[in-house]
């Protein structure tokens, strides 16, 4: 049997339909690997990019790509045209990566730390810090963040949070309302409503500046210089001593790294003063964050506010596995991790290599 020819250029336009409809980053990598011809249309149209925009909207946020390893900076009009491939396969690397990332399975709680409350009623007894211990008492002491206390029950609150990495994708997060046992008839201290705000800061937290509760100075710092690129539904949030699960219609991409907790309206008079309060236990945030492969860099250059520079470190993808809960990695035989690793290896060789031998490679060979 003759080797088969390349059929792609007999394909034309209908090529580009037939490959946008691939939504599994492994199959645009196999189709990059059957010959010259396939990978060069796959990298100059940039198929990897587009994925990764039908997966995540956000990404049409990124203004540059940059490999860690190989600085390769974007081409200018007119460059030389080796240069040009360059920046294409690199990019091409990039988002095939970032796509992998994205379908792979496992999450993990995303908060690193708490940055500021709208209210405290007693600082730091009462801090927003105490929302990142999973119980309710600490020490036999109730363990929560409390607001001022307001007249009027439709005065809102806002929680502020710093994320695991500045690449996070987003899944569910949980309140759980404080229960104060210690006062009579052991009320509940919850909002109304929740929603959720992701996005980045304009201008980074100042070093030793990271927990500013204690100061309406601080949370009027992170309301000047909060962005937010995604606003999530309203939830009804129940008045019951529960960590209350809210999952997002769809994943999201948050770039930057911060998210806003915003408490809607109070349902709580505390008796000894008849003031509404909005009092949480507990916030949980379930996600994949994609720190040490991926990071970004916020652009703040005249006309690019609100864009980013994409940085992709190949030597953390090849020594970590996908992120994993504990609930999978306990299901993980040994034989199994063995298996996740070759499959790594797999990936990285397949989507690495340039295929650029003196042979053609063929869809069909002699047998």
């Amino acid at each position: 049997m003759e080797n088969c020819s390349d059929f792609l250029p007999l394909l034309g336009p209908d090529a580009s339909r037939i490959l946008k409809n691939l939504d599994d980053p492994a199959d645009l990598v196999r189709a990059s690997a059957v010959s010259h011809a396939w990978r060069k249309f796959l990298i100059t149209n940039g198929f990897c990019k587009n994925l990764c925009l039908k997966m995540f909207s956000e990404i049409s946020r990124v203004a540059q790509v940059i490999e860690v390893s190989n600085m390769t900076e974007p081409f200018e009009v007119g460059s030389n045209s080796s240069l040009e491939w360059e920046s294409l396969k690199r990019d091409h690397r990039v988002y095939a990566h970032l796509a992998h990332s994205f379908k792979s399975l496992g999450t993990k709680d995303c908060i690193l730390d708490a940055i500021s409350a709208s209210s405290t009623d007693n600082y730091p007894e009462e801090s927003i810090n105490n929302t990142l211990e999973a119980s309710d008492r600490v020490e036999g002491r109730a363990s929560y963040w409390s607001s001022k206390g307001e007249t009027n029950p439709e005065v809102p609150e806002t929680l502020t949070y710093r994320l695991v990495s500045r690449l996070c994708v987003i899944t569910e997060i949980s309140i759980q309302p404080l229960k104060a046992f210690f006062q009579f008839g052991s009320p509940i201290y919850s909002a109304k409503a929740v929603r959720f705000r992701m996005g980045y800061l304009k201008k980074p937290l100042e070093a030793g500046n990271d927990h500013m509760d204690e100061s309406s100075a601080g949370h009027r710092y992170i309301e000047d210089n909060f962005i937010s690129a995604y606003v999530s539904p309203e939830f009804p949030l129940a008045q019951d001593n529960s960590l209350q699960k809210f999952k997002l219609p769809e994943p999201v991409l948050c770039i930057g790294g911060i998210l806003q907790v915003e408490l809607l309206g109070r349902v709580q008079r505390q008796e000894f003063d008849g003031l509404f309060y909005i009092c949480v236990s507990h916030v949980k945030v379930i996600g994949r964050p994609l720190l040490p492969t991926f990071d970004v860099e916020i652009l703040d250059r005249p006309g690019e506010s609100g864009k980013c520079i994409l940085k992709y470190n190949p030597s953390a993808e090849c020594c970590i596995s996908p992120a994993r809960s504990d609930e999978d990695k306990a299901s993980v035989s040994p034989l199994g991790a063995v298996e996740v690793m070759i499959n790594s290896l797999q990936w990285n060789v397949a989507v690495v290599g340039d295929y650029e031998s003196d042979e053609e490679p063929t869809l069909c060979q002699n047998h």
